[in-house]
């Protein structure tokens, strides 16, 4: 199986090499657990140094925003588009009826799901487009009024993705893990059955301490790592840990 190189520091060691090619992941985890981190670092790695054009939709972030705070990484966004092999897709100000002034955003009467889908054809078509990162799956979900219609946005999402053949990275909220009740792996809770890996990103407290953990919940066709596993957010973006390493043991 053809893998793909996440750019996530410490993570491919452990998934036998990276991402199955032509799979979608979810990655899920509260607020502030870092998902758009994880989302731009594999769509902006993989366009600067592994030659893979990407595209990213931020359906929550400004652009202007996300450009800004993705510099403390080093991850120059603006520079990348203007070599032609990444595209931020604006669909933020689409969210809530204000029009974009970015190069590719989507309509300002809404999210929607036919509009969204046309849009990624055509940049994927246009830059020949390897990966795909959606940030977050909760503004698809948006202008949908039923549950029944929500999973079929999803599930139509992932089709046309598949059918590209690209790997896709799709982040979702969820509420924080609780020691009691049952576990939540995504909003609406199809998404987790749809994608081809779920990867949840948390940030605990205890013992006066803030503590930020990856697991794996799955990854087919894939021989994966059952820990939970040490996560930093770092200059150089999200950094993974075996426990042995996080601990020198």
């Amino acid at each position: 199986m053809e893998r793909v190189k996440t750019g996530i520091y410490g993570l491919d060691e452990l998934i036998e090499g990276g991402f199955p090619r032509g799979r979608t992941i979810l990655v899920s985890g509260g607020c502030g657990t870092g998902k758009s981190i994880f989302g731009m670092q594999y769509a902006y790695l993989g366009a600067t140094e592994f030659n893979e054009p990407s595209i990213f939709v931020t359906l929550d972030e400004r652009p202007k925003m996300l450009r800004e705070d993705m510099l403390r990484f080093g991850w120059d966004i603006s520079k990348a588009e203007k070599k032609g092999n990444f595209i931020l897709i604006d669909g933020s100000s689409a969210k809530i009826g204000y029009p974009s002034d970015e190069k590719y955003s989507l309509p300002q009467t809404g999210v929607n799901i036919d509009r969204l889908l046309l849009k990624l054809t055509q940049a994927i078509d246009q830059i020949e487009a390897k990966r795909v990162v959606i940030d977050s799956i909760a503004g698809i979900g948006l202008q949908a009024e039923k549950e029944q219609e929500i999973r079929k946005a999803i599930l139509k999402v992932n089709y046309l993705l598949m059918k590209t053949d690209v790997t896709t990275v799709i982040t979702s909220e969820i509420p924080e893990q609780i020691d009691h009740g049952p576990l939540t792996f995504s909003k609406y809770g199809v998404e987790e059955y749809v994608a081809d890996g779920v990867i949840i990103l948390s940030y605990s407290h205890s013992h006066e301490e803030y503590n930020r953990t990856m697991f794996i919940r799955k990854m087919r066709g894939t021989k994966h790592s059952e820990d939970i596993l040490p996560m930093q957010i770092t200059s150089k973006g999200i950094v993974v840990r075996t426990p042995e390493e996080a601990f020198n043991l």
